[in-house]
């Protein structure tokens, strides 16, 4: 089977749809979060009627503006590389994945983008009321659109409320709420978008800190550093418990995944939490992949098996434990798993023979058994695996998943010292005399935005070789098109995501030198 497979069309398509969500997320976070304080400070105009209020409101909501523009254009794109690039994807799942992407679509982005044009526009237009709730219903609307998204990403990382129709080969919602709810979904929504919060917080923090070191426009800087110190302290401090919940939860529908997080390759009891580690490759293999030891790591005893389990002596699987199996453990081998999952898919071979050559009892028995609970726990949950050559193929790269991991987790606590330091400086009033930490501030901008890259980069290659996890690799997802076609599309795409990316870049510069205007 995997004679057939072009891998240099699977890793040129892996490679564009990474290079468009890379792009599109450079824009979303700063849309999520400063549209609420945006809202925020608006609110505080209606309230006060200060003419500095609304003049800081305008100026935020410029920059706003900017980013939001070119933020839809590359979430457009992404949507439909889902049906140019990964048609057997869509063709499996499209009835369940289809549905939070047309919510998305039909609810939340129409709801931001009606909403958008009374806050741009509407000024001395409309009462200062009526456009208050449209500010805040832009900043509803944009979490809106993000949630949506997240269920169908979550959906994919944990698929369930779902049974699959032998007739169609295709996968079909039977419950709504479940795929709404998976419990992947709400811990991705609400750390995805804490992390906006704080990216856009820091965001604020940065430009205000240089109107400080240019001795210009003392109000806006102080007022804007206060609302986005308390607004990023406890996005920060939001994003820190979400992302613990949201590895708790790994722990459990993805354990290979969160395995490598840890580079934990031996199951163990009372397994400790590596705060911070160096690896390297080791002499032992697993199969036909390399082992990583640790050249040097700082461990806190026994906090992942509490962090899993709720006890120091719960026992935490290691990647050996999941690819080779333990028995004692419960644990089922790789290798097993490949197995039952080539036994669902030649079910679904015989069915479609049964069907061709009119044996209508054959088929309907098989059709059966495809909405039969134990057979669906038992063997189509593993129907991936027929797609896998070797056990090793399942686990993921286990350098990538550690250090993105540990490095996104250096930077939240960082993020929540500067944001604690911020507010400190303003209230003793020190915050002109502490240059050095104005500078900080002002160069730490771009980190946030290095945490959330990290978080798509773990989420998505910590979870190869799936597309949906145990039901399809990312080499039976993709399209049957020429590789050269998405090689020229990449290209294409890169030069002109750098483009809008250079030239957001360059408006918002001249903007923030402008400053805000009366």
């Amino acid at each position: 089977m995997f004679d057939s497979v072009d891998f240099t069309l699977v890793d040129w398509s892996r490679a564009q749809f990474a290079l468009t969500a890379i792009y599109h997320w450079l824009f979303v976070p700063l849309t999520l979060g400063l549209s609420f304080i945006i809202a925020i400070m608006e609110t505080i105009y209606v309230k006060t009627g200060s003419v500095e209020w609304k003049r800081m409101t305008r100026f935020w909501m410029t920059l706003f503006g900017i980013n939001f523009a070119i933020g839809i254009a590359t979430g457009i794109i992404l949507e439909f590389e889902f049906g140019t690039n990964w048609s057997n994807y869509s063709w499996f799942v499209g009835d369940i994945f289809g549905a939070p992407l047309a919510i998305e679509g039909i609810l939340a982005f129409f709801l931001e983008s009606t909403f958008v044009a009374v806050m741009f526009f509407g000024w001395n237009k409309v009462s200062k009321k009526f456009h208050l709730a449209s500010t805040w219903l832009v900043a509803v609307g944009a979490s809106l659109s993000a949630l949506w998204i997240l269920v169908a990403n979550a959906w994919m990382q944990n698929p369930v409320g779902m049974v699959f129709n032998p007739e169609t080969a295709r996968n079909e919602m039977v419950s709504f709420w479940n795929v709404l709810f998976n419990e992947v979904a709400v811990s991705k929504f609400l750390h995805t978008i804490s992390s906006g919060f704080q990216l856009a917080s820091m965001f604020v923090l940065g430009i205000s800190a240089w109107y400080l070191l240019s001795k210009r426009e003392y109000f806006l800087a102080k007022r804007s550093i206060l609302i986005a110190g308390i607004f990023g302290l406890l996005s920060s401090l939001m994003v820190a418990y979400t992302g613990d919940t949201s590895a708790r939860t790994l722990s459990k529908v993805q354990p290979l995944k969160f395995a490598a997080f840890e580079a934990l390759y031996e199951g163990k009891q009372n397994a400790g939490l590596v705060g911070l580690g160096v690896l390297k490759v080791s002499d032992k293999k697993i199969g036909e992949k390399e082992v990583n030891d640790f050249a040097f790591r700082i461990e806190i005893p026994g906090f992942l098996s509490v962090m899993t389990g709720g006890d120091k002596d719960a026992f935490v699987p290691g990647i050996n434990d999941l690819v080779n199996g333990n028995a004692s453990r419960g644990i089922l081998s790789v290798s097993e798993k490949i197995e039952r999952g080539k036994k669902a898919r030649d079910l679904l071979i015989e069915f479609k023979a049964a069907k061709q050559n009119n044996d209508t009892q054959k088929a309907e028995g098989i059709s059966g058994m495809f909405r039969d609970k134990k057979f669906i726990n038992d063997y189509f949950r593993y129907f991936g695996y027929a797609f896998l050559g070797k056990p090793e193929e399942a686990i993921p790269n286990v350098k990538t998943s550690f250090y993105t991991f540990h490095v996104m987790v250096m930077l939240g606590f960082y993020f929540i010292l500067v944001f604690v330091l911020a507010l400190f400086f303003l209230y003793r009033g020190t915050l002109l005399k502490n240059k050095w930490f104005l500078w900080v501030t002002l160069c730490s901008i771009l980190l946030p935005y290095l945490a959330g890259e990290l978080g798509w980069v773990l989420a998505e290659m910590g979870r190869q070789p799936w597309i949906i996890q145990d039901l399809m690799p990312v080499s039976a997802a993709v399209s049957q098109i020429s590789s050269g076609s998405v090689i020229t599309t990449f290209i294409l795409f890169a030069v002109l995501f750098t483009v809008l990316l250079i030239a957001e870049i360059s408006i918002m510069i001249k903007q923030i030198k402008l400053g805000p205007k009366y």
